[in-house]
């Protein structure tokens, strides 16, 4: 966006991807398996995109976050996400950003949900906030005592590996935040606190198996960092804004796409997060999920925005689909809860 590139406007976008013949659409390979129409489940997760700013500019972001991201969800539109929380029946609050953490409002939001009573707070950090300033370096104590589930990116257990997709010294202030995150009991053994790790491929592959990526990150950390966390998940990444752009820059868009159908699962598409999850943006509209939004795709048949949120209609809705949705269903999936299969 800063660079006024054209994939930082969604419709070009959307264009791109739909502009390859040799693609099929999404919804003629449901079909060819007979899992068109894709129907919503049951709600579970109620995520909200609190702002684009974030202190990183990672080359892969969907988000297209960075620092001069203005776009932040206002207290009134966060009042409406916690009015129709407490009249959805869901089991998470997942936040997002951007760095949810920048929002000035954003611990008001967080102590204001654990009050509502739902299930589970659920926090995506890119840890180097914590360390980044004086004034979040207190966050681990807060996430802590309102029982924050924390989500922290970090794409792999190498230093120059990790510095080449987010950014130069991020590893080493992932390490000093995640050894923060667990002198509060996060992600040790025995404790209840969790700390998940994500892992996302560096080009144009799908991630490994999850379970052998976790056992290898486990051991990396520990050993010489002395790190521990919870669980590993691996994230596919979609051909959206900055990654989209990566592809298109080192002509690989075809041969991506190419892989990502020849690696349809049918099995993955039961747990794809469109299905279980509301994604609301930083300006309270409403959309299937966070990839979705970045597109701007908007599902039919429900209100477009959270104050007018009704969980019986949403999960009546039509979910929207496109090419991007097959990185969702390659390999063994992949949902914000990392593998759907």
């Amino acid at each position: 966006m800063a660079r006024r590139a054209p994939l930082a406007n969604t419709e070009y976008q959307r264009a791109l991807l739909a502009d390859n013949p040799g693609i099929p659409d999404f919804e003629e390979q449901l079909k060819s398996c007979g899992l068109f129409p894709l129907k919503p489940a049951a709600l579970e997760i109620f995520q909200v995109n609190i702002g684009y700013m974030c202190n990183q500019l990672c080359a892969h972001c969907h988000v297209d976050a960075g620092p001069d991201r203005t776009e932040m969800m206002t207290r009134q539109t966060m009042e409406q996400c916690l009015r129709a929380l407490q009249h959805a029946d869901v089991t998470t609050l997942d936040i997002t950003g951007g760095a949810p953490e920048m929002h000035p409002d954003f611990r008001w939001f967080v102590s204001r949900a654990a009050e509502t009573g739902v299930k589970e707070i659920m926090l995506r950090s890119n840890l180097t906030i914590i360390v980044a300033n004086k004034k979040y370096n207190d966050l681990p104590g807060f996430f802590a005592a309102n029982r924050v589930r924390v989500i922290s990116s970090l794409p792999y257990f190498q230093r120059d590996r990790t510095d080449r997709q987010r950014g130069e010294g991020v590893f080493d202030k992932s390490i000093e935040a995640l050894a923060l995150l667990n002198a509060q009991g996060y992600g040790m053994p025995g404790k209840s606190l969790v700390l998940d790790l994500v892992y996302n491929p560096a080009g144009a592959f799908l991630p490994g198996p999850q379970a052998a990526l976790e056992k290898e990150f486990r051991a990396r950390l520990l050993d010489p960092y002395g790190i521990h966390f919870t669980r590993l998940l691996a994230l596919t990444n979609l051909p959206i804004s900055r990654f989209l752009e990566y592809l298109v820059a080192t002509d690989n868009l075809d041969d991506y796409m190419q892989l990502l159908v020849s690696s349809f699962n049918p099995t993955a598409v039961h747990g794809v997060m469109c299905r279980n999850t509301v994604s609301v943006a930083w300006d309270g509209s409403l959309y299937d999920c966070d990839f979705n939004q970045m597109l701007r795709l908007r599902p039919e048949m429900c209100a477009g925005h959270v104050a007018g949120f009704d969980a019986v209609a949403w999960n009546q809705r039509t979910i929207a689909l496109a090419r991007h949705c097959f990185g969702c269903t390659a390999g063994a999936g992949s949902s914000c809860q990392g593998s759907t299969s």
